[in-house]
């Protein structure tokens, strides 16, 4: 029997997942609620930018384990999207299938910066921790299966509309979601602002330390994932210390490829700005108190941030 909360979910979200973690021997069962007077239905696997990944599977209202379905998702090596079509058009918001996958391994070395002094960790290469087992790549232990969110930062210059990127770093986004849903990020700031980089680039607004310090964090820290999206205006990436697997909660927006290119492989990005590029714009031009450090004179605040229900591809503008 369904929860009266379950039920009214499915009134508004028309497929949902009877579990968020799914056992690779238990599948995937989902509850499927189709509009008034529609018998069929079909599910079909998206990629991030709306590609088809799998051919439609037909089905009714009521549960079905979509692993037996659809054999695509036993293939998966990184999420993707489900989605609920009915005569051809998309109902509801889509499913985010993650695979829970074994960890990719940063492999670092101490390398020393242009003055030949001071060093710092850099990561040269990645390994998955299942071949310490002799397992070839990735070993896959079921799917945490959910709604997709896009992300809906609320500034006091404006609102700043982020879709979020699992199928580049799931465990980040996730971690992401958990904290914004919490309310971890309200009524708190960017707290640096670097508008150029050494070399003249624009480079990036950071923020989402709970004491605007620059020294908060989420109380732990979070292993970092080898994301295959590339640092670029508009871009969300977390911040960290020199370790890392040092993230928590800070976080920072990009302002050019120029600048940040050289953070692809050292930072974990997670997400892409689909609305309010003018917001970031803006608030990069924030007076600085201390140019050395990004510290602004009074820090743009951010009121919430929250997850919303995701955009569709088909209505974002080129």
């Amino acid at each position: 029997m369904f929860s009266i909360l379950v039920l009214a979910a499915l009134l508004s979200q028309p497929v949902l997942p009877l579990h968020t973690y799914n056992g690779i021997n238990n599948g995937i069962v989902v509850q499927v609620e189709l509009p008034e007077g529609e018998d069929v239905g079909h599910l079909v696997l998206k990629s991030h930018d709306g590609q088809q990944l799998s051919n439609p599977a037909a089905v009714t209202k009521g549960t079905h384990n979509i692993v037996a379905r659809i054999p695509e998702i036993k293939k998966l090596e990184s999420a993707v999207w489900l989605e609920l079509l009915v005569n051809g058009e998309t109902v509801g918001e889509s499913l985010v299938i993650q695979p829970l996958a074994s960890r990719e391994v940063p492999v670092v070395e101490e390398v020393f910066r242009q003055d030949g002094k001071t060093s710092y960790t850099k990561i040269v290469g990645w390994q998955n921790e299942a071949e310490e087992d002799g397992v070839e790549g990735a070993f896959i232990s079921g799917w945490r299966v959910y709604v997709a969110k896009d992300i809906l930062i609320e500034t006091d210059h404006g609102n700043i509309l982020v879709a979020m990127r699992p199928d580049a770093a799931p465990n980040t986004v996730w971690n992401f979601r958990e904290l914004a849903k919490g309310g971890l990020y309200q009524n708190t700031n960017f707290h640096r602002i670097v508008p150029l980089s050494s070399k003249g680039h624009p480079f990036v607004i950071q923020g989402g330390d709970p004491t605007g310090t620059g020294m908060g964090g989420a109380g732990s820290w979070l292993p970092i994932e080898n994301s295959s999206l590339e640092h670029d205006f508009g871009v969300i990436s977390m911040a960290r210390a020199g370790d890392t697997d040092s993230a928590g909660c800070q976080f920072f927006l990009c302002l050019s490829r120029e600048g940040t290119a050289r953070l692809d492989g050292q930072y974990c990005s997670f997400g892409e700005t689909i609305e309010g590029e003018e917001v970031i714009r803006l608030i990069a031009q924030s007076p600085l108190r201390d140019p050395s450090t990004g510290e602004p004179i009074t820090p743009p605040r951010i009121n919430s941030i929250s997850l919303v229900p995701k955009k569709s591809i088909d209505s974002i503008p080129e």
